[in-house]
């Protein structure tokens, strides 16, 4: 099963008051474990971001300068994620449609892919504690010192832990090696159901001879005190 794990940074919070996305990054995931295929990439928001983002992510105006702007990383990003579906912490209030509206006003159609929203889930499983990543990495003992400034990238790489820690965590290790262990057992059993072929032993002449010859030498044999 494929699934996209994925986050932005953007300008400021909201897209109606014109902000823009500056940073996209996806991770793949199979059956909820990281493939190692990773897309990232900033983009020239074409405005300066405002003060509290710049405190939040450290990413600078200077910096996206020469960056492709969004309407140009739109093919790479939508080849990425295909229609798997995407994975993301507050997705549903903040990623997704943040991407639509710059999508919708770029000209490309909207995202129609199945959003899995990890903070609605964890609300749901562990309700009236913070369900905000770090409490989440915190809870799930998740290292969060590469988490100096936000950044897409690390905050994916950070999502796609807990959101296999909210799926059971190794589970899916556990299982495999549950059925590696059945396997072994299995093996195990059929060697011990195999039936041996019967072996005759056949004496020689000889040797007949030699033990009749050893047995009227025993004094007071058990097997005559009993005829």
């Amino acid at each position: 099963m494929r699934e996209i794990a994925l986050d932005i940074e953007t300008t400021g919070l909201e897209f109606k008051e014109g902000h823009k996305i500056i940073e996209i990054a996806c991770i793949e995931l199979s059956n909820h474990i990281p493939t190692g295929k990773i897309f990232q990439t900033y983009v020239n928001p074409l405005r300066e971001n405002s003060l509290s983002a710049k405190e939040k992510h450290g990413i600078s105006d200077d910096f996206l300068k020469d960056k492709k702007i969004f309407k140009e990383i739109v093919p790479n990003f939508l080849n990425f994620i295909k229609e798997s579906p995407l994975i993301a912490h507050n997705g549903s209030f903040f990623d997704i449609p943040f991407l639509n509206y710059e999508l919708k006003v770029n000209d490309f159609n909207t995202l129609k892919n199945p959003i899995i929203d990890t903070l609605t889930i964890a609300r749901k499983k562990f309700p009236g504690s913070p369900a905000n990543l770090d409490a989440l990495c915190r809870r799930f003992d998740i290292d969060l010192s590469i988490r100096k400034k936000h950044s897409a990238l690390i905050d994916t790489k950070l999502l796609a832990k807990v959101y296999l820690e909210l799926k059971g965590g190794q589970q899916p290790n556990l299982i495999l090696e549950t059925k590696e262990e059945n396997n072994r057992e299995n093996k195990f059993q059929n060697f011990e159901k195999e039936s041996l072929k019967d072996r005759k032993f056949l004496l020689t002449s000889e040797e007949e001879k030699l033990h009749k010859e050893f047995i009227k030498k025993i004094k007071n044999p058990l097997w005559n005190q009993y005829k």
